[in-house]
């Protein structure tokens, strides 16, 4: 059994919360679920950029009988996806020994750091929503959002070649999510049956002319008078959210590090010593970036 020393302790402290850093991360992402995420366990660095493959487009031929074949040569197309943000949230504990004796200490230290990643995380991905110019912006600023809206942007998708097998989502702001519970004819079991029913009394819209429809609090938002709120229809192909791994810190330096990683998505805590504060210095950070992969795989739903 090998001994216990300051060193074995230290590690095993980071480990902890890694541990538990990242399934409270995954918990409270809701566009960081539905897209197209890549992640590789590589070291990176801010600013790295990030080639993302997309299918290439082939063409059926009629062969005639004694024929030839027709050989075609694709070239995959190319989404660039630039790592330019690096996303931490830092916080003491005076005393590390009581996390050890009382882990649910920890949560109440790493639920606050965690849901400010996943928020940031969020709002970039969200503010994405300028960037799908393929297809006509339904909906109106201002205006409570309908059943021919809806139609509308699902039309555009299946117009802009998304594959009826692939899921397509609709993220909107509470306000909208409120106006699509009160649609009369999926908001009433005579009308809408089941679905309908849960939308009365449970309160979920769960799926609405083919899209499965999330609220967020993070939507964008613009101007003023009425303002614009900017809720997205996409299927999962259409936004890319890339995430790297971050260098371990410099040996000697005071700092331990552990890397969490589960379902495409990876952190790094980091924990040192900050002797002006005489507390435990933890930080937990993200490297990642996102775009539009696909420009027709998306349509802007403004209210």
């Amino acid at each position: 059994m090998p001994a216990i020393t300051s060193a074995n302790v230290s590690s095993a402290i980071v480990k902890l919360v890694a541990v538990d850093a990242l399934p409270a991360l995954v918990a409270n992402l809701v566009m960081g679920n539905l897209v197209n995420r890549d992640y590789e366990p590589t070291l990176a660095n801010s600013g790295d950029t990030v080639n993302v493959p997309i299918p290439p487009v082939l063409v059926a031929n009629n062969i005639a009988e004694g024929g030839t074949v027709q050989t075609q040569n694709p070239s995959l197309g190319n989404a660039q996806i630039v790592l330019n943000t690096h996303a931490e949230a830092t916080f003491l504990i005076p005393d590390v020994t009581k996390v050890l004796a009382v882990p649910d200490l920890l949560k109440l230290y790493m639920q606050p750091a965690v849901v400010a990643l996943a928020e940031r995380i969020e709002s970039d991905l969200l503010g994405l929503y300028s960037q799908f110019t393929a297809n006509t912006v339904v909906g109106l600023p201002g205006m409570a959002i309908t059943e021919a809206v809806i139609d509308q942007a699902e039309t555009s998708l299946f117009q802009g070649l998304v594959p009826a097998s692939a899921g397509k989502y609709l993220i909107v702001d509470p306000v909208t999510y409120s106006a699509l519970r009160q649609i009369p004819r999926f908001s009433e079991y005579y009308t809408a049956g089941e679905a309908g029913l849960r939308a009365l009394v449970d309160g979920a819209v769960g799926k609405l002319k083919d899209f499965f429809i999330f609220r967020s609090q993070l939507v964008s938002k613009t101007g003023s008078a009425p303002v614009t709120t900017h809720n997205i229809a996409f299927a999962r192909d259409g936004i890319g959210l890339v995430i790297r791994r971050l260098p371990q810190p410099l040996p000697g330096t005071g700092a331990i590090a552990e890397y969490a990683e589960m379902g495409n998505f990876g952190l790094r805590v980091v924990m040192s010593y900050q002797p002006n504060t005489l507390a435990q210095q933890f930080t937990v950070d993200v490297l990642y970036g996102c775009a539009v992969l696909r420009n027709g795989f998306g349509v802007q739903v403004d209210s």
